[in-house]
């Protein structure tokens, strides 16, 4: 059990750390940077991801040598996502928004969360660029540079703006269902947004800036931050099917409020209806076709 005195350490000292490696982006931002793939063309990585985790590890584990660690980089090393247990685990994605910050687009963060009892207890998202810290301790509220913020009360998708993470489109085997997802949104929203950064986004659903966001294809360390943020300024976020959010297995509907979350499933379950149909329609006609030329 970490008491509310530990939980103060915790937060005051990643806090330091966040800010000292928050100027490996800054200064790094502009110039050049040597970049490598992983699961696919659209997930990047440079040297300046591994050089934040490390601060932001070594940092942690010297001064808290009992607890655990779930950060984006070292778990591609081994291609091994740990299971998330009771004991204190940070969960660390050094650079949200990796291709933003390999073009030089200034939405890009860090972003660390620590859970205990694997209840999130702190969150803390950072873009260096834009000088925008967003906080949040469980049951303290969520803050914006140190200013109090809460998520929108707007409940009609005909009034919201909703964000998407459209980069996933390249993936072949998904890519008719997001499109669907983003036909039904684009039909009825005030607007459609796709900012490259799941932690910044997830903040701009807490700081009211947008409505909704949604997307799967994550990890624990894009959302685990974000999540608390959100909840804390009084949103919600839901599996996309509609059921209750799992962090180890994140997919993500946050909205400002569970009226809009729940109207927003519904359409994602229509929009899903109508793919699947098409895919089977395509299938079989290519049956067809194949039994008319044998």
């Amino acid at each position: 059990m970490t008491s509310q005195e530990e939980l103060n350490n915790c937060y005051d000292f990643v806090m330091k750390l966040i800010i000292e490696s928050a100027k490996v982006i800054r200064e790094a931002i502009q110039g050049g940077k040597c970049i490598e793939t992983k699961a696919g063309d659209w997930d990047l990585v440079t040297q300046f991801d591994r050089k934040v985790e490390d601060i932001l590890i070594t940092g942690l584990a010297e001064e808290f040598p009992h607890h655990k660690f779930i950060g984006e980089e070292t778990v591609s090393l081994t291609n091994n996502l740990p299971e998330l247990t009771d004991d204190p685990t940070w969960i660390i994605d050094p650079i949200d928004g990796t291709t933003n910050f390999v073009h030089s687009f200034p939405h890009t963060c860090i972003s660390v969360a620590l859970a205990v009892n694997k209840k999130l207890e702190i969150g803390i998202v950072y873009n260096p660029v834009l000088e925008q810290m967003f906080t949040a301790r469980r049951g303290q509220g969520a803050f914006l540079n140190g200013k109090s913020i809460n998520s929108s009360k707007v409940e009609e998708v005909s009034q919201s703006l909703i964000c998407i993470e459209a980069s996933y489109a390249t993936i072949e085997d998904i890519r008719d269902i997001i499109l669907g997802r983003l036909e039904a949104f684009v039909t009825i929203a005030h607007g459609i947004r796709t900012l490259g950064s799941a932690a910044l986004t997830l903040c701009h659903v807490a700081m009211g800036a947008t409505e909704v966001y949604h997307t799967d294809n994550l990890m624990p360390w894009d959302v685990a931050a974000g999540v608390l943020i959100i909840n804390e300024a009084g949103g919600v976020v839901i599996d996309t099917a509609g059921g209750g959010f799992n962090l180890m297995k994140p997919k993500v509907l946050a909205a400002g409020n569970n009226k809009l979350a729940q109207d927003i499933v519904e359409l994602i379950k229509d929009a899903d209806a109508k793919t699947y149909q098409k895919r089977l329609t395509l299938a079989q006609n290519k049956i067809s076709t194949k039994v008319c030329t044998s």
